[in-house]
């Protein structure tokens, strides 16, 4: 997903990762929407499928909020080119489809930055402004009548607290001491397209050349004739430009144009080894409130989410996500999420919400269901667009359907435009997958679904060499597969 997404009421947990489904009707009444027996494919690791719904937040960068997927939804329509294939036919957002009369989305538009809005902050500037106005009288007047009140009675004795408390050192290992190390190498950035659209989204310091490393959601509105600025929390302000930006990934660098001297680039953690329960502390301008930090835990790992921007025939992004119940809102998306020790551990990208927020119309926050990018493949991306400006994915060569039912990630009978399912010569034909297999796991990661098969795929790296198992005519298989690539979001 790529910065806040929204959604409905979350059904239970599942014991495995939730399985995303083809949602292509989630937001088309029940008699406009397409008939049964339909199917969507993509090709695995090469293209995905596009939520067709936006959200808009008018102070902050849109965090992929997940829609309301209406149970029952019928499939989407038609085959999703072959790996060279781009873009894809947009399809719909995977999501995760709860019982009764109303269901979760794991994946849908992130907000595209809203359009700017002279009023929006400005307003909430003043009401905090009058409200510390009003709360500095009410206890100018208590603390005078309270002093009076002692001269005149005897016998009165007040005890004062001592000065400077807030002068007190806070522990490396506090999570005040995580956020005053932190906070100086986090940005607040505003990106604006040529347009005068725009919004706000985070970012953090990636090393020492002046590069932050962000969302691809966060800067979109910039990329083409744009501009793009990137504020410390001492409230020095850099312009800056896009280096390189991947959809797919939902990663994107951007880099200072005059890079101040002194740089301190977050550390980054190992994403691999975290754990359940983990502590985990976020920082972000959640609706356009700068240096905002939260805490929570890792909730859950590889979850499948995908999220795109909403827009006609956008392409969508697949993550295999870190979830976490630190609150995340729109604009904290592209932030650091950070472990008990400070180290990055993933990049706020999406989250679960119980209102949908589209079309612009609502704003939904926080439900304590938020999503990360885990850093370890956010690193791999953004050094990549760091050394050649375009995004590198690992692909398997083979298409295969978006839909829930298949017990796995089932490669489709025939490509797009009637081009070969499985790519003559690629990886999965070199190693032996044939149309109608259904793929179960990736090394020991159980697939259940088209759209978590990509989202693990992209996890790697061109070259690895995984172990897929697989199903053909009711019998267990497995094989060695080495990944391929793609160049390029196009």
């Amino acid at each position: 997903m790529s910065t806040e997404n929204e959604g409905t009421a979350v059904p239970p947990a599942p014991s495995a990762p939730p399985v995303p489904v083809d949602t292509s009707a989630a937001s088309v009444p029940p008699e406009q929407a397409p008939g049964p027996g339909s199917h969507r494919a993509a090709p695995a690791g090469h293209d995905w499928p596009a939520p067709t719904h936006e959200a808009h937040s008018p102070q902050g960068a849109p965090t992929a909020t997940l829609p309301h997927v209406p149970p029952g939804a019928p499939e989407g329509a038609g085959p999703a080119p072959e790996g060279g294939a781009w873009p894809p036919p947009p399809p719909p957002t995977p999501s995760y489809s709860g019982g009764g009369g109303s269901g979760d989305g794991w994946g849908s538009s992130y907000q595209q930055p809203a359009p700017k809005s002279g009023g929006g902050r400005g307003g909430l500037v003043a009401a905090v402004l009058v409200a510390a106005l009003i709360a500095g009288g009410v206890g100018g007047g208590i603390g005078y009548w309270a002093a009076d009140r002692n001269d005149d009675s005897s016998g009165s004795t007040t005890v004062s607290a001592p000065s400077g408390g807030g002068d007190l050192k806070r522990d490396p290992g506090t999570v005040a001491g995580v956020a005053a190390t932190a906070l100086p190498s986090t940005v607040t950035i505003e990106a604006e397209g040529s347009n005068g659209e725009g919004g706000t989204g985070t970012g953090f310091v990636f090393d020492t050349q002046g590069h932050i490393l962000t969302n691809n959601h966060v800067v979109a509105e910039a990329v083409e004739n744009g501009k793009l600025s990137a504020t410390f929390s001492n409230g020095k302000k850099y312009d800056a430009e896009v280096v390189g930006h991947a959809q797919g990934y939902d990663v994107a660098v951007i880099k200072l144009k005059k890079a101040p001297a002194g740089l301190k680039p977050l550390p980054l953690g190992n994403s691999d080894k975290v754990a359940v329960g983990d502590s985990t502390i976020a920082i972000g301008a959640p609706f356009g409130l700068s240096n905002t930090v939260t805490t929570g835990i890792i909730s859950a790992k590889n979850r499948p989410v995908a999220s795109s921007d909403g827009s006609s025939g956008s392409k969508a992004s697949y993550m295999s996500a870190l979830q976490t119940d630190a609150s995340i809102n729109p604009g904290n998306s592209g932030g650091p999420l950070l472990d008990a020790k400070g180290s990055v551990i993933g990049i706020n990208s999406a989250i679960q919400s119980t209102s949908g927020g589209l079309g612009g119309t609502s704003q939904s926050g926080s439900i304590g269901l938020g999503f990360a990018i885990p850093v370890n493949q956010a690193k791999n991306v953004a050094q990549e667009l760091i050394r050649t400006g375009e995004p590198v994915y690992p692909v398997i060569g083979a298409s295969v359907f978006l839909e829930e039912g298949t017990g796995g990630a089932k490669i489709t009978e025939q490509g797009a435009s009637g081009s070969d399912a499985v790519t003559p010569g690629g990886p999965a034909d070199k190693a032996g997958l044939k149309p109608g297999d259904v793929i179960t796991k990736l090394d020991d990661r159980v697939i259940d679904s088209g759209p978590t098969l990509i989202g693990e795929i992209w996890t790697h790296k061109p070259g690895d060499t995984v172990e897929l198992t697989y199903t053909r005519d009711g019998k267990q298989q497995t094989a060695e597969l080495t990944l391929g690539q793609r160049k390029g979001d196009s």
